[in-house]
C-alpha cells in the first residue's frame, strides 16, 4: 500500500472509532446524520470566490475556512464529525477546496480529509486545477489541450447532461469580451479510468478532452474542474447550478431559478428627445440653450402597440406596462380628443401586465429648485427642505389606479413605481426619503416600492412598503433611433478629445471607447450585444430584479427588440427545456427578496438547522422564516397524516419555499429511495 493511502487508511479508521458508537452491531451501523452546510475552504482564489458566492445567492448555508488566517481552526476528525444523540454525524455534506490537496498531499490535515469523505461519501470539488494523473485525466501533452479558452466552444456531454448539468442543453461557449484581453485559461485533459467527463471540447488528433468531469477514487468522489474562472463570467455561471448539484448531492437548502422580467416605464406618456447637436435633453434643468419650447418628443403609435403585442405572442414572453393614465389623457386633449395608442393598448390590455406608475409622472420627492444646475432641493426661509405633500402623492397615486380600473385594466394596488424612482432619496441633493412617501403609500395600500438598482440594490423598508430594485437597461429613454441612440452612447462614453464629455474619463467607475462607435452600426455592433450580455448575466445568477426601460424604446426604430430577442435567444440555445425563464411580477420580485433577506439573516445567526439521515430530510428554522429547499425528483414532504409532492419542478429538481405543515415543529421530506 503507498504511504499516502496508508496513512488515510489510519486515518480514516481513527476517525470512524470517534464518530461511530460503541455499543455493539446495531449501533456500528447506525446511519449517519450529515449536516446541510457546505465546507468552503478559501484560499483567496476568483475561483473559489465564484463558488461562494453561487451558495450565497442561492442561499446554500457554508462556512468559510480562511487559509490565509493563521489562526483558523485544524482540520481533523472532531473538525470534520462528532456524534450527536448517539448517532456519527458530518458537519458537511460537501467540501470545496482551492485544488485537489491545499493542506499539502501528505499532510495530516488532507489525510484526515480524505478519511472523512470515504467514511460519510462526501464530495469534494476542486475549483481549478490542471490536468493529471492525480485527478483522473492523461497529461494535456497527451493528446490533450491547454491554452485561452477565450471563444472556444465546449460541450455537456450525455452523463453531464443525464446528472448534475441536466439543466444545459446546447453548446457553452467562453467569452471573449475583448480581444486583447485572456480572459479564461485551462487544460483539457483525456480521462483516466475512474473519471466521468461532464464537460468537454474536440482535440488535434481526433476525440475529446475534459475541462469538468467526476474523478471517483479511494473511496471519494472529486469534481475536477480544469479552466479558470470568476464569478461574473458566463461560462461560470452557467455551469454554477450543477456544481452545486453535484456537490450537494441534489438535496441542499436554497433554491434558484432564471429570473427576467421587463418593465416598460412611461407608457401613454411622451418621451423627451436627446438632442445630438446640442447633446442635452430639451427640459432636462442642465440642457443649455433649451428654450423650453422643444416640442420633439417620442412616443408610442397603434401600430407599435399592434407589434407589441405580435412580438409577445411570437416571444412567448410577457411586458410589464408601468403607465401614467393622467399623462394619456392630457396627449389625448392636445390631440383633438382621440388617442389611438391608447385605445390599441386599453384593447390589448389583457395581454400585457400593468403597474401603477402615478398619474402624471411627477417628481415626488423635495421640492426641487431650478435656478441652479444641478438643482437642489428649495427650503423656506428658516432653512427647512420643502416637500412634495402627502396628499399630492397620495392622489397621483390614487388617480391613476382608479383611472386603470375604469378602463377595465387589471392592476395590483400593492405595486407602484413613482416617476425617476422619486419620493425616495436622490443623491446628492436629497439624501433622505421625503417624509411624506410612507403615509402617502399606506393611503394607497403599497406594499412593494420600485426603486433604482443601480443607486440602491439592497431592498429596504419605507413605512409599511419595501422597495424592488430595478436594473436600468442601458437602451435610454431618450432616443428612438439606433442614431440617436449611437451619438448619446458616444457622447457619455467618449473622451473629450473624441468628441464625448470626458465623464467616462473623470468617473473612476466607468472606461472610455476606445474610439466613437459608427452611428449606422454602433447600436447593433456593440450595444446591442453588450446589453444583452449585461442581461443575461442577471438572469444566470437566480437575480429576480426586474429590469426597465421606457415606452421610447418600443416607439419609431424599437430598439428594444434586438436586446430581447438577442437575451431569449441565448439563453434558449444553452438552458434546456426544464429550465425555463421565469418572468415574475413586481410584488413577486418584493416577495422573494423579502423572503431572502429574511433567511439570510437566520442562517446567519447560526438559527437554522438541517440535516438528512439516509432518506429523511429535516430543517427547522425561527417560527415566522420560510426555508428554501431543494431535492430530487420525487420527493415527498410529511404532513400530518400522509405525504404530498413536494415543491415544483425546475431544472431537473423539485425546490420550494416552505415551513413547517400544521402542528408541527420541522419540516420533513421523504426522498426517493432510487
Amino acid at each position: 500500500m503507498p504511504r499516502t493511502a496508508r496513512r488515510a487508511a489510519l486515518v480514516a479508521a481513527a476517525l470512524l472509532a470517534t464518530v461511530v458508537p460503541t455499543a455493539g452491531p446495531a449501533a456500528s451501523a447506525t446511519v449517519p446524520r450529515i449536516d446541510l452546510t457546505v465546507l468552503l475552504v478559501d484560499d483567496g482564489s476568483t475561483t473559489v470566490g465564484a463558488i461562494a458566492d453561487e451558495l450565497r445567492a442561492t442561499g446554500v448555508p457554508y462556512r468559510t475556512l480562511d487559509l490565509t488566517d493563521p489562526d483558523r481552526p485544524v482540520v481533523d476528525a472532531g473538525f470534520l464529525s462528532d456524534t450527536v444523540d448517539g448517532r456519527p454525524r458530518a458537519k458537511y455534506q460537501g467540501v470545496v477546496l482551492p485544488h485537489e490537496a491545499p493542506f499539502g498531499p501528505d499532510s495530516a490535515e488532507q489525510s484526515a480529509l480524505a478519511a472523512y469523505e470515504s467514511a460519510f461519501g462526501i464530495p469534494q470539488v476542486d475549483a481549478y486545477t490542471w490536468a493529471h494523473p492525480g485527478v483522473g485525466l492523461d497529461w494535456t501533452n497527451e493528446g490533450g489541450w491547454s491554452g485561452v479558452l477565450d471563444g472556444v466552444t465546449a460541450s455537456v456531454t450525455a452523463a453531464g447532461r443525464a446528472g448534475p448539468f441536466r439543466h444545459l442543453d446546447g453548446p457553452l461557449t467562453f467569452e471573449d469580451n475583448d480581444p486583447a484581453i485572456s480572459e479564461s485559461y485551462g487544460y483539457a485533459g483525456r480521462p483516466r479510468a475512474g473519471y466521468t467527463s461532464y464537460l468537454d471540447l474536440p482535440v488535434e488528433g481526433g476525440g475529446r478532452a475534459s475541462l469538468i468531469g467526476e474523478y471517483a477514487h479511494d473511496g471519494r468522489r472529486e469534481l475536477v474542474v480544469t479552466f479558470a474562472y470568476n464569478r461574473n463570467q458566463r461560462q461560470f455561471r452557467a455551469l454554477a447550478r450543477g456544481i452545486v448539484e453535484w456537490l450537494t448531492q441534489g438535496v441542499h437548502l436554497g433554491r434558484s431559478r432564471s429570473y427576467f422580467s421587463v418593465h416598460v416605464d412611461d407608457v401613454f406618456a411622451p418621451d423627451a428627445r436627446w438632442n445630438t447637436e446640442r447633446n442635452c435633453t430639451p427640459g432636462d434643468f442642465d440642457c443649455v440653450g433649451d428654450d423650453g419650447q422643444d416640442g420633439d418628443v417620442i412616443r408610442m403609435t397603434a401600430d407599435d402597440a399592434v407589434y407589441a403585442a405580435a412580438w409577445q405572442k411570437s416571444a412567448g414572453f410577457t411586458l410589464d406596462m408601468v403607465y401614467n393614465g393622467g399623462q394619456g389623457e392630457q396627449w389625448k386633449t392636445a390631440h383633438g380628443g382621440t388617442d389611438p395608442l391608447a385605445a390599441r393598448l386599453i384593447a390589448d390590455r389583457a395581454q400585457y401586465r400593468w403597474v401603477n406608475h402615478t398619474y402624471t409622472h411627477p417628481f415626488l420627492g423635495c421640492v426641487q429648485d431650478t435656478s441652479a444646475v444641478p438643482w437642489q432641493c428649495a427650503e423656506d426661509t428658516a432653512g427647512n427642505t420643502l416637500w412634495t405633500s402627502r396628499s399630492a402623492i397620495s392622489a397621483e397615486i390614487r388617480n391613476n389606479h382608479n383611472w386603470a380600473v375604469g378602463k377595465g385594466i387589471s392592476v395590483d394596488r400593492s405595486e407602484l413605481v413613482t416617476g425617476e424612482h422619486s419620493g425616495l432619496k436622490t443623491l446628492p441633493q436629497q439624501p433622505a426619503d421625503n417624509p411624506n412617501l410612507a403615509g402617502a403609500l399606506a393611503d394607497n395600500g403599497v406594499k412593494w416600492l420600485a426603486s433604482d438598482n443601480s443607486r440602491e440594490p439592497a431592498q429596504r423598508t419605507v413605512g409599511g412598503s419595501k422597495t424592488v430594485p430595478r436594473h436600468p437597461m442601458n437602451v435610454y429613454y431618450n432616443v428612438g433611433t439606433a442614431a440617436e441612440m449611437t451619438d448619446e452612447y458616444n457622447w457619455i462614453y467618449t473622451s473629450r478629445a473624441d468628441g464625448g464629455s470626458g465623464v467616462c474619463e473623470s468617473n473612476p467607475a466607468s472606461t472610455c471607447l476606445p474610439a466613437p462607435l459608427d452611428p449606422a452600426t454602433g447600436y447593433a455592433d456593440r450595444i446591442v450585444p453588450q446589453e444583452a450580455r449585461t442581461a443575461l448575466s442577471h438572469i444566470v445568477a437566480n437575480d429576480p430584479r426586474p429590469h426597465y426601460v421606457h415606452q421610447s424604446n418600443l416607439a419609431e426604430e424599437r430598439l428594444l427588440y434586438p436586446v430581447l430577442d438577442r437575451v431569449l435567444a441565448d439563453y434558449r440555445a444553452l438552458f434546456a427545456d426544464n429550465t425555463p425563464l421565469v418572468v415574475p411580477r413586481h410584488r413577486d420580485v418584493g416577495a422573494e427578496l423579502d423572503r431572502r433577506a429574511a433567511w439570510e439573516k437566520a442562517v446567519a445567526e447560526g438559527r437554522v438547522t438541517a440535516y438528512r439521515v439516509g432518506t429523511s430530510v429535516t430543517v427547522k428554522a425561527p417560527s415566522g422564516v420560510t426555508a428554501p429547499v431543494t431535492v430530487p425528483e420525487g420527493t415527498r414532504k410529511q404532513l400530518l397524516l400522509g405525504t404530498a409532492v413536494f415543491g415544483s419542478p425546475y431544472a431537473g429538481a423539485r425546490s420550494d419555499w416552505t415551513t413547517p405543515e400544521p402542528l408541527q415543529t420541522a419540516i420533513t421530506l421523504k426522498l426517493p429511495t432510487a
